[in-house]
């Protein structure tokens, strides 16, 4: 959500990459980091810049949530970019310049946040209500980066209960003494996250003055609805049902068709805000950039793929599968590709980062999980939702897995593009892809390379097996 803002903290400023200057400012404003932190003003601003940052493509402008996609078998990446044919083939190098770029955006983001949430206790003229409040804003973003790098630079926490090695935990305040920090366990990880997270929803407010902040900015329910996304890849059933609750208390419905995506409605729980002049778009990328034919100004390189197809063909009539556009994509073969990102000219749509369904999804899954039998309430939101998609109920589940499976599929069809199927697919001990043995589960290309940069600039940092 690049909201203009009047100053940029520190682009990565600790060990882990190139040791920058302390502090980055823009040329129209040569202001300090005491004024940064001297008035309500330029204080807002630096809470702002952590979402501007993380509107940018290697974090949640679309790259890494493509990359879920196509890394599982929701879409296949047919474009010409060897950095990401590399990730698709399950073949990638710790020299990958996108995995670097991954990496880096995320500890911007992450330092970023640690400034404010340093610095803003000192500020004067903010009250204490406001400063709650930021640094609340903070954490949740925190958190969010965290919960992403994990994701994908570790094995999930089903390969070893967690104790693996996960990312290095920076949650201090960068001042100008360099670190070398080595990777923290995913358990310790996860930790810092349920931490900010917690903290966060406590501060929070569950609605802002307008709509937009409502869903562009962080709230109560966007802190528990990700705790609950947190806990559900976890394996943590109870706390993933209470978080998932807690965040349906909010300001959000379950939207009655199709027409939500960029339009900041009760579908809505977190979504980082887009507009033609203001997005994450850099080069050739954005999520219409890749989603889109060539004829509808897209590159076309990400069109579904042929499971996924047969995932929704397999009930005539879901109205998600009809939603789809067809056109030519970058392999120069005419396919279909999803049409939640219909704005390929200016890649001006928003990026959703959480939706209520999701959140219903999660607690539907979590209490399936919780009971022996079929669990009423979780069959009860699973024919919601696909009664919203034009499907008949299923009212009959012989088994507590046929229904679990029953919620997985319908989390597939909800939420594919939008970066879940990777994970879905780890966390359920599933092979990515079938017929690569490289993408098996546990697989050590499944998840990506710390970057060979990082390597070389923090010797306490220890590479990913297998690159």
């Amino acid at each position: 959500m690049k909201i203009k803002y009047i100053i940029a903290i520190s682009a990565l400023a600790f060990s882990l990459s190139s040791c920058e200057s302390k502090l980055a400012l823009t040329p129209e404003q040569d202001l300090t980091e005491e004024t940064i932190f001297s008035n309500p003003s330029t204080a807002k601003s630096a809470v702002l810049g952590v979402y501007s940052t993380a509107q940018t493509l290697e974090f949640y402008g679309s790259m890494p949530q493509i990359i879920e996609e196509y890394m599982g078998d929701n879409v296949e990446f047919v474009g010409s970019f060897p950095t990401l044919q590399e990730l698709r083939d399950f073949t990638t190098v710790s020299t990958n310049g996108n995995v670097s770029g991954i990496w880096q955006v995320h500890y911007q983001v992450i330092t970023r946040a640690n400034k404010v949430i340093a610095n803003i206790a000192s500020v004067t003229g903010l009250s204490d209500a406001e400063k709650n409040q930021f640094v609340g804003e903070a954490k949740f973003l925190r958190a969010l980066a965290y919960l992403q790098l994990v994701n994908m630079y570790a094995q999930p926490f089903q390969v070893t209960t967690g104790t693996n090695l996960g990312v290095p935990l920076i949650v201090d305040d960068f001042t100008g003494t360099i670190s070398y920090p080595a990777r923290a366990t995913v358990n310790q990880v996860h930790d810092q996250i349920k931490k900010d997270l917690t903290e966060a929803a406590a501060a929070l407010p569950a609605s802002y003055a307008t709509g937009v902040d409502t869903r562009g900015r962080a709230t109560k329910g966007a802190a528990n609805a990700l705790l609950s996304r947190l806990y559900l890849y976890r394996e943590e059933w109870a706390n993933a049902i209470t978080a998932a609750r807690a965040a349906i208390t909010g300001p959000y419905t379950l939207a009655t068709d199709y027409t939500f995506y960029d339009k900041n409605t009760a579908e809505d729980v977190f979504t980082i805000q887009n507009s033609p002049t203001d997005n994450g778009r850099t080069g050739s990328g954005g999520w219409a950039s890749y989603y889109s034919p060539a004829p509808l100004g897209g590159r076309g390189d990400a069109p579904f793929s042929a499971n996924l197809i047969a995932a929704y063909e397999a009930e005539a009539g879901d109205k998600r599968y009809l939603l789809k556009r067809t056109g030519t994509a970058a392999d120069a073969v005419s396919r279909a590709f999803t049409s939640k990102f219909p704005d390929a000219v200016n890649n001006s749509d928003n990026s959703p980062v959480i939706r209520i369904t999701e959140v219903y999804l999660n607690l539907a899954e979590a209490l399936a999980q919780s009971n022996a039998l079929p669990n009423a309430e979780a069959i009860t939101i699973l024919n919601n939702l696909r009664n919203r998609a034009g499907l008949a109920p299923k009212l009959v589940f012989a088994t507590k897995q046929a229904l679990i499976d029953a919620i997985l599929l319908e989390r597939r069809k909800e939420l594919a593009f939008e970066g879940f199927r990777r994970m879905d697919l780890l966390r359920y001990k599933q092979n990515l892809r079938s017929g690569n043995p490289l993408a098996a589960y546990g697989g050590q290309k499944t998840i990506l390379p710390i970057p060979q940069r990082e390597l070389d600039n923090n010797t306490s940092l220890q590479p990913n097996p297998g690159f």
